[in-house]
């Protein structure tokens, strides 16, 4: 699987763009985090990526298919979709939730093989006991890892996380972040993240992608996009890295933007 990002152009109008001409590429193995302030269209990027949005202009494929001319149900088993955190939008319990994953492959009625899948998903992640709770009753930690398990169950090439980690205690947010780290790790996944967090970028990331007003200020590996110089030019404060504070990535390897 190749994710190619080319000249990536969105507006709300025709005369004001938020995405400013983005191009990049995603493979597997490869964990992805695309950070910048508000407003400086990282939500927008992933959701042209998802063809929740149409870009203005430019080129998204996957495998060299324009995916403008993949159908819903071919998109779906080929990337899915964490959205921002949100309290109101789904009911039922959390097996009924985490089911929706398997929308893309079920025809006529839920069949056994997926039933069995995601209990396992549930059990893999340590949520089995929550199965029959109802989703609304849950915790926004737990209430975040039902949906990476309804991401999980569509059994895609790639995933797309719009700020999973925001609104969390600690634990959560690093449960998740693991979690991620893992799918790219064992399961040899493409994972693109909206991270508003630059401790947890530096440390999970293969690349980095620091946006501003629309635009790359910067990519590359972690260690060298988050600098003091790019953060003053991009947040407009200064900064002190420090070691163990603003953590020394454990990952970071060479890929294409």
């Amino acid at each position: 699987m190749e994710l190619s990002v080319n000249d990536l152009k969105f507006g709300y109008t025709k005369k004001t763009l938020v995405v400013k001409g983005i191009s990049f590429s995603a493979q597997p193995g490869q964990l992805i985090s695309l950070i910048g302030p508000n407003g400086s269209g990282k939500t927008t990027i992933v959701k042209c990526l998802n063809k929740i949005l149409t870009p203005t202009s430019g080129n998204i494929a996957l495998d060299g298919k324009d995916v403008k001319k993949m159908t819903a149900r071919e998109m779906a088993r080929r990337i899915a979709y964490v959205p921002q955190f949100t309290n109101s939008y789904l009911s039922g319990s959390v097996m009924d939730v985490v089911m929706m994953g398997r929308r893309p492959y079920i025809k006529w009625r839920v069949s056994d093989a997926d039933v069995e899948i995601v209990l396992a998903v549930l059990k893999d992640l340590e949520l089995e006991e929550l199965a029959h709770e109802q989703f609304q009753e849950l915790s926004g930690g737990q209430k975040q890892k039902i949906l990476i398990a309804r991401a999980l169950v569509q059994k895609p090439d790639l995933y797309l996380f719009d700020e999973p980690i925001s609104f969390l205690d600690i634990k959560n947010q690093i449960d998740i972040m693991e979690l991620a780290r893992n799918m790219v790790d064992k399961e040899n996944k493409a994972v693109i993240m909206v991270v508003h967090d630059l401790n947890m970028a530096m440390r999970y990331s293969d690349q980095v992608i620091l946006l501003k007003s629309g635009a790359v200020e910067a990519a590359g590996l972690p260690k060298s996009v988050l600098n003091q110089k790019h953060i003053k030019e991009v947040y407009g404060v200064d900064t002190r890295i420090i070691e163990g504070q603003f953590i020394t990535p454990t990952y970071g390897r060479e890929v294409s933007a």
